[in-house]
């Protein structure tokens, strides 16, 4: 009997789930704890079958992390949205509340499985990350700071009482997912595979605790630009009832219900017209805090202002970044309390954020008044910034801030 890839998951793990998508695999996957990659060469192994009896299988499969050229997917790259398209792999990591995440695996894409009381469902006990990878034009992948991304996720866990994976953990379960899906990183300039971390209380509870287990997931999509005006300048209306984040709460961690509580103020924007929502301080309602899922930066002359990270804003990695390339530029880079007033007098306003990148600001809407920034379209500064962050990011200059991690 021959051992195709269904075969082979079959045997050796029961848990890799099957999708129509199978067809553009390779013909079989192996993994294990100890090297959760994948490998050309020929493999033997044992595995005990449901009536007791051990079979022995020789597997033959060509890699999906070479050092060759991988061959693309098939998708229209020249009109890639900012969408999900399925993928070939996903990574998984599990661990017990009070225990220590051990290395996961590869596994193909496809639904998991939750118990109807698991704490993510029934408390919102959940976190999640977003980095980049891109493909250079000699065929490398690069990823960008993915440290920093592991660093926030084990910071925003022990705000929600989960354990994290380690940041070296975290680091090698993105290179390995990237590497396995590397047929749908987008040519240079078409775009980029964004990454999906999740962290969930994925054991069951029913009364109000933390979860009995966690599980880590890694997912990726080819994507190209968040918002659809993609560089051109976008719209914003300013929120003053609905608040984003409140002092104390869970604003300046990643976790899931961030983002639910900003759906309602954001969905009615667009439906008027608006790019997205800029949200400001619960207390006084005059300072700003942040867009929906991006941080926001105020021009005036040579200083570039920024909202202080004090609990309710979350520290973006793109923010962190762009406050160093602006001071390396020879600008003056500030992170305090900004107010209203002073966005309406800025001579530019652009947003940071690793799905955005840098977004320039055309015009900001506040109590039925439109004030709008420039008239030839990206202003001066902001396209200094984003040229001088995405052609770091996609491996077009020397990378002297150490940022760039090569896969290949």
């Amino acid at each position: 009997m021959g051992c195709g890839g269904a075969l082979l998951a079959d045997l050796y793990n029961p848990n890799i789930i099957h999708t129509p998508s199978q067809a553009l695999l390779p013909p079989c996957l192996f993994t294990d704890k100890k090297h959760s990659f994948l490998s050309s060469q020929s493999l033997k192994f044992q595995k005990q079958s449901h009536f007791g009896s051990v079979r022995t299988c020789a597997v033959q499969f060509t890699s999906a992390v070479s050092n060759g050229p991988s061959p693309l997917a098939d998708i229209d790259w020249d009109n890639l949205g900012f969408g999900f398209l399925p993928t070939d792999y996903m990574y998984m990591m599990k661990c017990a509340q009070g225990e220590t995440f051990t290395d996961g695996e590869l596994q193909r894409f496809g639904n998991i499985e939750l118990s109807p009381s698991a704490g993510i469902l029934n408390y919102g006990q959940g976190l999640f990350e977003g980095l980049k990878a891109y493909k250079t034009e000699d065929g490398n992948v690069l990823l960008f700071r993915p440290e920093e991304n592991g660093e926030r996720l084990s910071l925003g866990a022990e705000r929600m009482c989960m354990p994290s994976p380690s940041v070296e953990q975290f680091v090698k379960a993105v290179k390995e997912t990237v590497l396995a899906n590397e047929r749908w990183i987008p040519p240079p300039g078409k775009g980029s595979l964004y990454i999906r971390p999740l962290l969930m209380g994925s054991g069951s509870v029913l009364g109000l605790a933390p979860a009995p287990e966690y599980t880590f997931l890694i997912y990726v999509s080819p994507v190209g630009n968040y918002f659809k005006e993609g560089l051109s300048p976008i719209n914003l209306i300013i929120e003053t009832e609905m608040h984003r984040a409140t002092p104390g709460g869970t604003g300046g961690v990643k976790t899931i219900g961030n983002y639910a509580a900003v759906l309602k103020a954001q969905s009615a924007a667009k439906a008027k017209g608006y790019s997205d929502v800029l949200y400001l301080d619960s207390i006084e309602k005059k300072y700003l805090e942040e867009v929906s899922s991006c941080n926001v930066f105020v021009v005036k002359g040579n200083v570039i202002s920024t909202p202080a990270i004090k609990g309710t804003i979350l520290p973006g990695i793109t923010r962190k970044s762009i406050i160093d390339v602006a001071r390396s530029l020879g600008f003056q880079a500030e992170e305090r309390r900004v107010t209203v007033d002073e966005l309406l007098d800025a001579d530019e306003v652009f947003v940071t954020g690793t799905a955005v990148v840098v977004s320039p600001v055309g015009s900001i809407t506040y109590f039925g008044k439109r004030i709008s920034y420039g008239s030839s379209g990206v202003g001066v500064v902001t396209q200094q910034l984003y040229s001088a962050l995405t052609r770091l990011q996609m491996g077009l200059e020397e990378d002297n801030m150490n940022w760039i991690v090569k896969l290949k």
